[in-house]
């Protein structure tokens, strides 16, 4: 399966960020599923009004599943050197601070589509695992967790085994 990210600014169109517009991820999953030969999965931006229409956007214009949610926009600033700590002023939230949006998220986008979703954003235990399935992901992804634990993985598929 692709996974495709479309949280990004397209630069070269006056940073307009495709992934809020869902006439442009209608067409973009459309354009993909032509050349694509596997099944994709849309991952789809928290930074928009309604991720619904987002999500039924993609899944009309042709995507196995949906991957949610990417990074939060956030920003930080160093008091000390008075100057933004992240290059481009901005750049994407993840992690623990993130999972009641995700879940919630997951939870919008499962009462709204009928394609599979893969549900991400704060998963550092088994029990979050299990949190955004009870919200109706089909399946997590784990990704900043693996910076403090590259064991994570293995530790919440194992806890599966006596959760169940």
């Amino acid at each position: 399966m692709l996974e495709i990210n479309i949280l990004c600014p397209n630069v070269e169109h006056g940073g307009i960020a495709f992934g809020q517009d869902p006439k442009m991820v209608e067409y973009i999953t459309k354009e993909i599923k032509k050349v694509a030969n596997q099944p994709i999965s849309m991952k789809l931006t928290p930074n928009v009004t309604d991720i619904t229409e987002i999500a039924k956007a993609a899944e009309c214009g042709g995507a196995d599943a949906l991957s949610l949610i990417n990074t939060i926009t956030g920003m930080r600033i160093d008091v000390k050197k008075r100057d933004f700590s992240v290059a481009n002023k901005t750049g994407g939230l993840s992690g623990a601070a993130i999972k009641p949006i995700a879940l919630r998220m997951v939870y919008q986008v499962y009462k709204a589509v009928q394609i599979p979703i893969i549900g991400m954003g704060g998963i550092s235990t088994t029990d979050d695992a299990l949190e955004f399935i009870m919200a109706g992901a089909t399946g997590v992804a784990i990704g900043t967790a693996n910076f403090n634990n590259p064991y994570v993985m293995l530790e919440v598929i194992k806890g599966f085994a006596s959760a169940i």
